[in-house]
């Protein structure tokens, strides 16, 4: 019979000898003992340090679906490298490749969908279960006018969706993402399902991509929310119900390209809006690999 001395040493042994049965896939290092709310606060790019950005690129590997409005962080992201110098440091590619970011761009066709919509969730249970896929780490999905025209049980499906796989895949990290701007208001039927959604991901710690807000605030941090904004950046300048006003092409206007901002064809947008988003996307890349924003 084992002495309690013969059993504690070879539990010992034991606990110090495990390995992880898939050692040449990196996951990202971060757990979900709270949410990761990526929103216009995130939008510092010299605040992420250097290692984080390394970190991430080593670690990561991601698979983007989106259309057109979702294409807005991947063309900011294209031009970011050369307006920071060209080094190389914010470098991604579309599959593998040493130095930098691994990002399946539109990794199946489509986006998020509309009211009730799973076409996107069954999509990505069939990519990440191809055995070509096994290193895929992070799984982001944006919409088009999809949170516009919901309900709130058309959320709550997607929410649970969204659930319902951080449980089936527990190594892969799933992104929330609101839904970009329409105009309607503080009052309208998008914002309420972007709260909706901004709710459920602070409650219940989840990894949330805040389209919506970054495109609510300058750079400066200057608020545009209660000026019915919409996805080009417009807004009402003085409150009498038309938008008379482009707060991203004000900006520009004010700072000198090439310095504090760079050219992109953005989308439905103005190139800042691009770059915001590609500046929060990088936060975001750096906090799944375990930088510690705070």
């Amino acid at each position: 019979m084992k002495t309690a001395l013969t059993i504690f040493i070879t539990l010992i042994i034991s606990f110090f000898s495990c390995s992880d049965d898939n050692p040449e896939i990196d996951q990202p290092i971060i757990l979900n003992d709270q949410a990761i709310i990526i929103d216009h606060k995130s939008t510092d790019l010299n605040k992420i340090p250097e290692s984080a950005i390394k970190t991430a690129k080593d670690q990561l590997h991601i698979a983007y679906g989106h259309t057109s409005h979702g294409s807005q962080i991947i063309t900011g992201m294209s031009k970011l490298d050369a307006f920071m110098g060209g080094t190389g440091l914010y470098k991604w590619n579309d599959g593998p490749k040493q130095g930098a970011l691994d990002v399946d761009n539109n990794f199946v066709s489509g986006d998020l969908g509309h009211n009730g919509s799973t076409t996107w969730a069954k999509d990505t249970r069939t990519y990440l279960n191809k055995t070509e896929n096994v290193d895929v780490n992070v799984v982001i999905w944006s919409w088009c006018g999809g949170v516009s025209d919901n309900t709130p049980n058309g959320i709550q499906t997607y929410l649970n969706e969204m659930n319902s796989l951080e449980t089936e895949y527990p190594n892969v990290k799933f992104v929330y993402m609101t839904g970009h701007l329409d105009g309607s208001g503080l009052n309208g039927k998008l914002h309420k399902n972007n709260e909706q959604i901004r709710d459920y991901c602070k409650n219940n710690n989840k990894i949330l991509f805040d389209f919506a807000d970054i495109e609510t605030y300058n750079p400066d941090s200057t608020y545009f929310g209660d000026k019915i904004p919409n996805d080009n950046n417009d807004y009402d300048t003085n409150n009498n119900g038309k938008r008379d006003g482009n707060w991203a092409v004000e900006w520009q206007n004010s700072h000198a390209q090439d310095s504090d901002w760079y050219d992109c064809s953005c989308a439905h947008s103005k190139a800042l809006n691009c770059n915001q988003k590609a500046y929060a996307a990088w936060w975001l890349w750096a906090s799944l690999a375990g930088w510690d924003s705070n």
